[in-house]
């Protein structure tokens, strides 16, 4: 009997780690590129540069044609992106001043993010890359949910030195850290090799590119890859863009060879459109949208996004209804079956049964935009805008709003206000109630560190 017992154990001990392991709660990516412009991956069409492996992201999960970030550009999406909440309703709609030019600003501390959550739940919480929500020790990521940490704290960084005397150091935790080679390929390590360390729990790795974000700075051999593009600045943002695609298959690869792919969420997007013409232009092109990174133009939030679940998200699906980047923290949560009691504080909403088909009606009845004097609503394919006009930061704002159908005019180029009134009115009325539960910007809004009035 004794014998039939120890066999007995031998042989369902391992069936038992087997059915534990395959319980285990998903590993949690956000892959969350910097400045990247619509038009300049492979799966969206361009010519000019090959992105293989954000393709395949695409191949192997749901790519969304309509996806957007909750602000257009860097702080506030961030702000959004990690809380779930449209970042105005705690007042975070603008970029916190540098600490070197006074600033103290930040997320603002009663708000929690996904790390929080996330910790909470069981997971190692690791950034590796890009914060820029506020550079005092109590704004500190690792005092906002993140176990660990390794890059910067500001909006930019130069890709070769790690003593950036404008924007900060390279840190370690709170320890300046040395940069042994091309900041994007350094920092795809330390991603690696967080995901290493934590191989045998669940993990939630955010990693924040700088790339594809000014200075404008890539290595020789990539640049050599795109010799034959005449415009300077263009050639290094592709080779910079080659970069950031190959750190994406650099962890990739990593997941594969830890037999890790399949346990593993991933989120891919950009932080904003492309700068085509203003906030220091980095050879970005947002085509077929119209605008610029600053916008609420498509071109400034309307962004590549995908989400790779292989073994229980479709592969090579395309998803057409809005979306918005404040969605990653209820679905990632849900995926983890770590979602809170007061999930409905939150404006974005769990993906995953739309995207399995348990649920068919469109996630969102509307969409909105607040960025200083700029608006825009997207309900169904109309989207009511009050853009930026002018090519100068923050000047020439429209003194009206303007009518879309995106479903035949995506570049925005026929405004359809006179036409159809009364969708104006209404619109506008479902944005006025909107706006009317957002507080006032908590700091004012900066350029190169200089305030400026709304017009």
């Amino acid at each position: 009997m004794r014998i039939v017992i120890v066999i007995a154990a031998l042989i369902l001990t391992p069936l038992h780690l087997y059915a534990g392991d395959k319980a285990r709660k998903p590993n949690i990516i956000i892959l969350l590129a910097d400045d990247l412009g619509y038009a300049d991956l492979s799966m969206h069409g361009s010519r000019q540069i090959k992105t293989p492996h954000i393709d395949s992201l695409a191949k192997n999960g749901v790519r969304f044609t309509s996806a957007y970030v909750s602000a257009p550009y860097c702080s506030p999406t961030r702000a959004g992106l990690l809380t779930g909440r449209y970042q105005q309703r705690f007042g975070h709609e603008f970029n916190p001043v540098l600490k070197s030019a006074g600033g103290k600003d930040g997320l603002p501390l009663d708000q929690r993010t996904i790390a929080d959550l996330l910790r909470q739940a069981g997971y190692a919480t690791g950034l590796v890359g890009k914060w820029h929500l506020g550079e005092e020790d109590a704004q500190h990521p690792q005092a906002r949910g993140f176990d660990d940490f390794f890059g910067f704290l500001t909006g930019m960084h130069s890709y070769t030195e790690a003593a950036d005397k404008t924007h900060g150091p390279i840190l370690r935790g709170k320890k300046k850290a040395e940069l042994d080679g091309y900041l994007t390929d350094v920092l795809a390590k330390e991603a690696t090799t967080f995901i290493e360390r934590n191989k045998d729990r669940p993990f939630f790795l955010y990693f924040a590119f700088n790339a594809v974000h000014t200075p404008m700075e890539a290595p020789a051999a990539a640049m050599k890859e795109f010799a034959d593009v005449k415009d300077a600045k263009r050639q290094t943002y592709l080779a910079m863009t080659r970069k950031l695609d190959d750190a994406v298959g650099t962890v990739l690869a990593k997941l594969r060879e830890l037999n890790l792919e399949e346990d593993t969420i991933i989120f891919f997007l950009s932080d904003n459109g492309g700068p085509t013409t203003k906030f220091a232009p980095n050879g970005a092109l947002n085509f077929p949208l119209r605008g610029s990174k600053g916008d609420t133009w498509e071109g400034g939030i309307r962004v590549p996004f995908v989400i790779q679940w292989k073994g229980r998200l479709p592969a090579d699906k395309t998803y057409p209804q809005p979306i918005i980047s404040l969605d990653i923290l209820p679905t990632a949560l849900a995926a983890a079956k770590a979602a809170p009691k007061n999930a409905k504080t939150f404006d974005g909403v769990n993906l995953l049964p739309f995207l399995e088909g348990k649920k068919t009606e469109a996630p969102h009845d509307a969409l909105y935009w607040r960025f200083g004097s700029q608006m825009a609503i997207r309900q169904g394919d109309w989207v009511l805008v009050r853009p930026s006009l002018g090519t100068k930061e923050y000047e020439n704002i429209a003194k009206t709003t303007m009518l879309f159908d995106l479903s035949k005019d995506i570049g925005q180029e026929k405004d359809l206000a006179t036409q159809f009134p009364e969708r104006v009115r209404a619109m506008q009325a479902d944005w006025e109630r909107w706006n009317a539960t957002l507080m006032a910007p908590r700091w004012p809004a900066t350029f190169k560190g200089q305030p400026f009035k709304n017009p």
